[in-house]
């Protein structure tokens, strides 16, 4: 990756998630990047390319944050645990603005856009994911589980920037918990 592009990624990130992806012009990103339009250009075709590479990047982040929790091979329960303390702790964080993909699906509602279809291919990863590992506890099928445990995420995610973000990350471990107890009486 050039440092031109790398400048304009970074950039992208910081202000996209920040402040929104239509209320930022192509004018302030070159400028703040310092580079050219044609540099902008020349990277990416148009700014919604921009917006698909940096929802791509923030995934790539997500990714390498689960598979860090992976590696270290818990169990599926305590692999899921760490998971929900991951969501927890970035609702926490001090520059917390929602999730960036719930924020780009609200900006970009049409699902045949690239940049809904690239908040939909994070999802879909994420929801595997979990259910994957919901998978390996207990019997019952894991897909509603998935898609519960996808559903107290996405709530956390929303309401994190708008209440007390202690108590509800609080709140969200409780529920992670609750379906994991599920899953676990149910083996």
């Amino acid at each position: 990756m050039s440092e031109a592009r790398s400048r304009l990624l970074a950039t992208a990130t910081r202000i996209f998630y920040a402040e929104g992806l239509h209320s930022v012009g192509i004018d302030r990103l070159v400028a703040e990047a310092k580079v050219t339009r044609a540099t902008l250009y020349r990277h990416f075709p148009g700014k919604e390319d921009l917006v698909v590479a940096y929802l791509r990047g923030v995934s790539e982040m997500e990714r390498d944050g689960i598979g860090k929790i992976l590696a270290g091979n818990p169990s599926a329960a305590d692999a899921l645990r760490a998971v929900a303390e991951l969501i927890a702790e970035s609702i926490q964080s001090a520059h917390f603005r929602g999730c960036a993909f719930l924020n780009a699906a609200a900006e970009y509602p049409d699902p045949e856009h690239p940049v809904h279809q690239a908040v939909l291919a994070h999802r879909e990863w994420f929801l595997r994911t979990v259910t994957d590992l919901l998978a390996q506890i207990g019997p019952s099928a894991p897909e509603p589980a998935g898609r519960h445990f996808v559903m107290l995420r996405d709530g956390a995610m929303a309401s994190g920037c708008l209440t007390d973000s202690a108590e509800v990350g609080e709140t969200f471990l409780q529920g992670v918990d609750g379906i994991l107890r599920h899953r676990l009486g149910s083996a």
